[in-house]
């Protein structure tokens, strides 16, 4: 490829990335009939944004696949950075990876095809949206976003776009989740009643206190559009870190349990209900205001849900309950667990593998076939809706003073409640430079 023509597209690119989404969507070159598109047997060329402990997992899987090389990492910690480029260096045998402080140099490559996203939650919908604008495919982490409009918004800019969108919700990679989610459909509990999911509660707003600044870590680019703070290791670990970092906890980044296991189990009794392309109608929350579990939700069909019990989701029927979770798959009657699925019956899809090795080889496969993968936009977009719903009835919750919040989830709005949808984005406006592409 002409070098000169790759640092001019890199340029344009970065100039107009945070300008908006008016101009057409790029086409992924793997769909081009072009002199750049990757033909029959040809590797699928990946970047990675975003190096810790989710991506540390996700890193070693795509560069032990045969169709696929890694060619650049970003991040915007150096030592991260240099750990991401040393694991694909040392994989290849070579010096080749590029390294970016900015993950909009990886976008700006005419080389690179997709881009796996692991960063902080509140940077998810930016990176989408970039990247729906390069026309790159794209697996990004769960949760999808930081609040209701930014779910909206890349699922109408992924669904508006050419790109093959995979959330990281590997749960429905694992066979007893699908298994479960099969049973409920095929009706072995009867009519279900309720659902019962049990995760973590709401955020806090960060409190944290200044510690002296890591060094090599661009501080005002880790914030991006939150509130600027001063530094605190608990929010960007020094150096490379073997654990999850608990910026999730608070409100300008993550969405507590709620989001974090949410995303995961919600998503299991959303896809066992059935409600993959919609939601609940109503958010009832707990009558204490300080209650961190309790929030009921009703769907159009009665079928209640509820934020609480063991980890994991519980389906209640008139013929029998079924609980699923990680490794973990019950039933009362047992032996509704048993009965196997018809050839006739519902069958939900299976991918090439169990967990996160099959999630990821189900999006490869998925690029490669140009179709959508097991978890696509809209399905990540509406799994995390539930959350933030819950959230902002527990986050709101003197205000609402015990009424009920009714939700049109065709429309993703509160039906005239002025005071509900003003909840859908942050408190705050977003910082200069990093506003949301309209």
């Amino acid at each position: 490829m002409d070098k000169s023509r790759l640092q001019l597209s890199r340029r344009g690119f970065l100039a107009g990335a945070v300008a908006g989404l008016a101009s057409p969507m790029v086409i992924p070159r793997l769909v081009l009939g072009n002199e750049n598109s990757a033909a029959a047997g040809d590797k699928i060329v990946l970047g990675a944004i975003g190096i810790g402990k989710m991506m540390s997992d996700h890193l070693p899987h795509f560069l032990r696949m045969p169709n696929v090389k890694v060619v650049a990492v970003s991040d915007v910690d150096a030592t991260r950075r240099a750990f991401g480029k040393r694991m694909v260096d040392t994989k290849y045998g070579n010096s080749d990876c590029a390294a970016y402080n900015d993950y909009r140099e990886i976008l700006g490559r005419d080389d690179v095809d997709a881009v796996v996203v692991a960063t902080p939650d509140h940077w998810h919908a930016m990176i989408i949206l970039d990247a729906c604008k390069a026309g790159k495919d794209m697996y990004c982490e769960k949760p999808l976003t930081n609040n209701l409009v930014e779910a909206k918004t890349v699922m109408d800019a992924v669904n508006g776009s050419k790109i093959i969108f995979q959330t990281g919700s590997q749960q429905r990679a694992c066979d007893n989740f699908r298994l479960a989610c099969e049973l409920v459909r095929n009706g072995r509990l009867g009519k279900i009643q309720r659902v019962q999911v049990g995760v973590g509660g709401p955020p806090i707003p960060c409190d944290l206190g200044e510690e002296p600044m890591e060094s090599g870590l661009d501080w005002d680019r880790w914030l991006g559009p939150a509130p600027m703070r001063p530094y605190n290791s608990v929010l960007s670990p020094r150096g490379m870190h073997d654990h999850y970092p608990n910026w999730r906890t608070y409100c300008e980044y993550g969405g507590g349990g709620m989001t974090d296991w949410g995303a995961h189990h919600f998503d299991i009794a959303q896809w066992g209900l059935g409600m993959d392309q919609s939601g609940p109608v109503e958010i009832i929350p707990p009558e204490d205001p300080k209650a961190t579990t309790g929030v009921k939700y009703v769907y159009a069909n009665g079928v209640e849900m509820i934020h609480g019990g063991p980890a994991g989701a519980t389906f209640i029927g008139a013929d029998g309950e079924l609980f699923v979770d990680r490794g973990k798959l019950s039933s009362k009657p047992e032996g509704i667990i048993k009965e196997p699925i018809g050839e006739n019956e519902i069958h939900l899809y299976k991918v090439p593998g169990d967990s996160h090795p099959g999630h990821r080889q189900d999006w490869i496969d998925c690029v490669v076939a140009r179709r959508q993968p097991n978890c696509p936009i809209e399905v990540g977009a509406r799994s995390v809706a539930v959350c933030h719903l819950g959230n902002i009835a527990y986050l709101h919750g003197k205000e609402l003073g015990g009424r009920t919040l009714k939700w049109d989830p065709a429309k993703w709005e509160f039906p005239g409640d002025a005071a509900a949808n003003a909840w859908r984005d942050y408190p705050y406006p977003r910082r200069k430079g990093y506003e949301l592409p309209k």
